[in-house]
């Protein structure tokens, strides 16, 4: 197979195609998201199926048990991602959405109104639910999507993408509004950056070396995220029951995710309680605990954490501890260290939480919750096309609206201008 004559075909079938979604109605879109959602629970045995072939194959390559366990599809995550399809479809329709209308002086009326980007490249690892979430929300918003997944999944992810366009060909949509790059040589993505005449936006999901070798090699405009180093500060005030379980749920739940706490900072008025306590539980969980000097005082048999690990994403059961003496310390270390992902502030003093929120710069801050919620599902959205950390055009997890732009329609009866 010629790699460059198949990436230029698939680029300009998205273009074509993205002509046509844009303009199919409500109705049209919500069908083909549900045919999506029947599809994908009544093929749970045969996805399972795949997805047992790429999760032999991480195996037998020696994947991290955090990365094997993004891969997997369970009964839970299958429908899950039927779900959250079903849930983009009771969404309201973003496009057409007057956003702003008004009337000048010499009587044109303006309009600013809601439309869609036009064609979009997912490029993603690992987890193979993100086919489906990506396409559902693509459509729904009008585009066109190219996905391509990590070769590791390459199984998981055809089975899904069969079922995406037997829907679309149900609801009487092109069948090239989704379409899923097959090919797994690296070649691929280097065609795919460089088609800037027909794809409109890039978005990369998955670990820093991805998101990095993307945006050094488009020429398409990217919405990145690099990496999610999150933090926990608990503040003197805390409730420290409440405080070790959003603790242990922020790290333990599911690390291999970017919205997993990476840090925990402990306000040293607490630390002698609270830190030995919440230390035993992620010891008896098999967390591998590394902190400061003030943190090593107090627990002599864990590592000491250096700078770079507090630098450090590491989807994966390690976590860093830092114990401050005051609040300011807490801020500019994430300042310092952070990745503008999600942080959060476990206190019952209202003006320490307002402060936090004020002065912390994450796409996500929380006050008394786990980090694990930046997520589109649990943010209303049905599912996200990724969570940015840039701060222009989307910030924090992408839904619907974020896979919009707009345009000026102007209405006038004659006017000429001065």
């Amino acid at each position: 197979m010629n790699i460059e004559n198949y990436i230029d075909q698939i680029v300009k079938n998205a273009k074509t195609a993205s002509r046509s979604i844009a303009s199919a109605n409500t109705v049209t879109k919500n069908a083909a998201l549900m045919y999506i959602a029947d599809d994908i629970l009544n093929a749970a045995s045969s996805l399972k199926a795949e997805n047992e072939k790429d999760i032999a194959t991480a195996q037998k390559t020696g994947l991290s048990e955090a990365v094997i366990d993004r891969l997997r599809l369970t009964d839970s995550r299958i429908k899950g991602m039927a779900e959250g399809v079903r849930q983009i479809a009771s969404l309201p329709d973003p496009i057409g959405e007057l956003l702003q209308g008004y009337t000048r002086p010499n009587g044109l009326h303006i309009q600013k109104i809601r439309v869609p980007i036009g064609v979009i490249v997912i490029i993603y690892e690992s987890r193979p639910n993100v086919t489906a979430d990506a396409a559902a929300l693509c459509l729904k918003a009008g585009n066109a999507v190219i996905l391509r997944g990590g070769k590791e999944s390459i199984n998981s992810n055809i089975a899904i993408y069969k079922l995406l366009t037997t829907a679309l060909e149900k609801a009487g949509l092109d069948a090239s509004c989704i379409q899923l790059v097959e090919v797994i040589e690296r070649e691929a993505i280097d065609y795919l950056l460089k088609a800037d005449q027909y794809v409109d936006v890039v978005i990369p999901r998955g670990g820093e070396a991805l998101i990095r070798t993307v945006v050094e090699k488009s020429t398409i405009p990217v919405i990145k995220h690099y990496k999610g180093v999150c933090h926990i500060y608990v503040d003197e005030f805390a409730n420290l029951r409440m405080a070790k379980e959003i603790c242990f749920n922020a790290k333990t739940q599911r690390p291999g995710t970017c919205n997993a706490m990476e840090t925990m900072i402990i306000h040293e008025k607490i630390a002698p309680t609270f830190l030995p306590a919440v230390a035993k539980e992620f010891q008896d969980a098999k967390v591998e605990l590394r902190g400061c000097n003030k943190t090593y005082n107090i627990l002599p048999t864990i590592k000491k954490a250096t700078d770079d690990d507090y630098h450090n994403e590491y989807l994966d059961l390690i976590l860093n501890i830092r114990i401050v003496d005051i609040m300011d310390e807490a801020i500019a270390h994430i300042a310092k260290y952070g990745s503008n992902h999600s942080d959060a502030i476990i206190t019952d003093n209202i003006n320490n939480a307002l402060r936090f929120t004020k002065e912390v710069d994450s796409a996500a801050v929380y006050v008394n919750a786990s980090t694990r919620f930046t997520d589109g599902y649990e943010f209303g959205m049905g599912a996200e096309i990724g969570i940015s950390t840039d701060k222009l055009h989307a910030r924090g997890p992408m839904g619907l609206e974020e896979l919009t732009s707009y345009k000026f329609v102007v209405f006038g009866n004659g006017q000429l201008r001065k």
